[in-house]
């Protein structure tokens, strides 16, 4: 079983990962059966990859839909083989909108420290009219 060190060491090379916008970056911490929810999209799940060729498309999308995203001030913590990262995400829209709202993902990793599933959450932002 990883300890809790060497989790929170993968979720802080995560976070590095997805700021430095490198898909092969980020899928170096996922094992070949990993499955990823996204905060978006048709399902109550979001939107959901399985897989690592499905989980790469799903990263790229990210990178597609937010193009400068960051993920700022992260936090994480690890509880058993499960690792939290708390963010705040921003970036601008190919559309021109900005966005910026608190999330938080759900890591689950395997025997070997590999990510098995991410699940994503945002806040829901809305301008009061």
């Amino acid at each position: 079983m990883p300890t809790e060190e060497l989790i929170l060491n993968k979720l802080e090379g995560l976070a590095d990962a997805f700021n430095g916008h490198d898909v092969d970056a980020v899928l170096t911490f996922f094992a070949d059966d990993c499955v990823m929810e996204l905060p978006q999209g048709p399902e109550i799940c979001g939107s959901r990859f399985e897989g690592k060729a499905a989980v790469r498309a799903g990263v790229a999308s990210r990178f597609e839909g937010l193009p400068d995203v960051r993920y700022d001030d992260a936090t994480h913590c690890v509880v058993g083989q499960q690792g939290i990262s708390r963010w705040t995400i921003s970036g601008t829209t190919p559309e021109g909108e900005r966005i910026a709202a608190n999330g938080c993902d759900f890591y689950f990793f395997d025997a070997d420290a590999r990510v098995v599933r991410k699940d994503s959450y945002w806040k829901i932002v809305r301008k009061q009219p």
